[in-house]
């Protein structure tokens, strides 16, 4: 399923982005219209950090994930239970530092690394206009900031359409004065909702080092 993702953010988002037709309102806003007759402003991404609730419980690595997976461009990794995923290291031109598969399941992951501070709420901005590019109809269906393993990471779930594939992101967003880091994990919608404690277990092994 990751290669037919990642195919089909190569090769069909020009063809998603011709459904689309950005126009201008009378009041003078934005907004992008669809071949379905649907609309919707085209800022509608941009939300101030008090707009965002903060979740009180506290996360933390599972015992299971014993298995440090650290980057080499910042000091960040990720802890994952060796017997249920795999991981690669990402090519010289690739977005992600690292990719990550579950063993006998269709969850996919990416440990993306930049040298670049970022706002987090820039980030989050970039994060769903860089979705959208792909898919036009994506949204963002939940949101909050969380502090897991002592790192306080935006953490959004966000579902969208490529092509007649539905698909769920669901992810945390850190950044620090070193840079900025985006660990995402995405399946089919249906199969990573109802299985959500896959991801969060995966996710939850962020760690600073």
């Amino acid at each position: 399923m990751k290669k037919t993702i990642l195919i089909l953010l190569a090769v069909f988002s020009m063809q998603l982005l011709q459904a689309q037709i950005n126009a201008i309102t009378e009041s003078g806003d934005e907004v992008i219209l669809y071949e379905n007759g649907t609309w919707k402003y085209l800022n509608d991404s941009i939300v101030s950090a008090s707009e965002i609730p903060m979740n009180e419980q506290i996360f933390t690595k599972p015992e299971n994930s014993s298995f440090l997976v650290k980057s080499k461009r910042l000091n960040i990794g990720i802890w994952i239970n060796p017997k249920k995923w795999k991981f690669s290291k990402g090519g010289e031109n690739d977005d992600a530092e690292f990719l990550f598969e579950k063993k006998d399941d269709d969850f996919y992951g990416m440990f993306i690394s930049e040298k670049l501070s970022i706002p987090i709420e820039s980030l989050r901005s970039i994060a769903i206009s860089n979705a959208r590019n792909a898919a036009p109809d994506l949204v963002v269906e939940e949101q909050e900031y969380r502090m897991v393993n002592g790192l306080k990471v935006l953490r959004m779930q966000m579902s969208g359409t490529m092509h007649g594939l539905r698909f769920t992101y669901y992810g945390y967003y850190y950044s620090n004065e070193n840079g900025t880091i985006q660990l995402v994990s995405y399946s089919g919608e249906d199969l990573l909702k109802e299985n959500k404690d896959v991801v969060e277990s995966f996710v939850n092994g962020l760690v600073e080092l």
